[in-house]
């Protein structure tokens, strides 16, 4: 049953002489628009409540932007940290958290340990999440701090490798989700890419010797849900007008993907609206 019996209110943007409408981030809300308005009430493992509708997907350009919500402040820090926490295969939220990135900290509680069943875990020890599963799949995990060069397939360096040497395998594919452990699995699943001689595209479901560019960034989503806890914020964003998106410049040229660092990075051009609260629910 849906949420709300009415339509919700959205952005109808009055765009003036030479503003384009950034139909990227309205497609984004009409999303949320139709969950609230035709999605059905499920139960979830917090306890809070959803409101979801099965299989969703949208196209987001990366010619000349980058796909950062406008109609919020997104916490780009965040953002940034976290994916470079995930490259490196961490599984410590303490390592994000002294970054002042806290997303995971909830998580890796102790009292949110003890309840999932890993009292046997040090506070902060996440498990085979994300990172764990790009750089080492298939590896026994023990705990955040072994070392485990060596150790199960690394994803992650095999797609480089393939976009460099092989760029037209229909096999380009990175995958967060190991059937073995599915019960301590996370959101995001398998990440797939797709290049043509003059752009690349990847599709997340959740380069090569001869650079490309950026193509379009394709997302699917299997349970696309809202939290009943962020109905009212939600109703609030959608009444917003999206604005352009920024642009994102990557300031050095590295070698090794493992090199990074969050200096290398810069977001020009974002003027989103105003950052809206939304709790996470653990």
């Amino acid at each position: 049953m849906p949420v709300i019996s009415e339509p919700v209110a959205s952005s109808c943007p009055e765009q003036g002489p030479g503003k384009a409408e950034n139909r990227d981030e309205l497609q984004y809300l009409d999303q949320i628009k139709h969950i609230l308005e035709r999605g059905h009430r499920k139960e979830d493992r917090t306890g809070t409540g959803t409101v979801s509708v099965f299989g969703m997907q949208a196209r987001y350009s990366l010619r000349d932007q980058f796909p950062l919500l406008t109609t919020k402040r997104v916490f780009w820090k965040g953002v940034l940290e976290e994916l470079l926490w995930f490259i490196k295969g961490c599984t410590n939220s303490k390592e994000l958290s002294a970054k002042g990135v806290k997303i995971w900290d909830a998580n890796g509680s102790r009292e949110f340990l003890d309840k999932q069943g890993f009292s046997n875990r040090e506070e902060g020890d996440l498990g085979p999440v994300y990172g764990f599963q790009w750089r080492h799949f298939g590896a026994e995990y023990k705990d955040t701090y072994t070392d485990y060069s060596g150790q199960g397939v690394d994803q992650l360096r095999n797609v480089i490798e393939t976009i460099k040497n092989n760029p037209d395998d229909r096999r380009i594919i990175m995958c967060s989700w190991n059937p073995k452990v599915i019960c301590k699995c996370n959101c995001c699943s398998p990440f797939c890419f797709w290049l043509l001689k003059q752009c690349s595209r990847s599709q997340l479901i959740n380069r090569h010797g001869e650079p490309t560019s950026p193509g379009d960034f394709v997302h699917t989503l299997g349970d696309a849900h809202v939290y009943l806890n962020h109905t009212e914020p939600l109703k609030l964003q959608l009444q917003r007008t999206p604005r352009p998106f920024p642009k994102l410049k990557i300031l050095r040229k590295v070698e090794n993907i493992d090199d990074f660092t969050a200096d290398d990075f810069l977001i020009e051009g974002y003027n989103p609206h105003p950052s809206i609260k939304m709790e996470m629910a653990v």
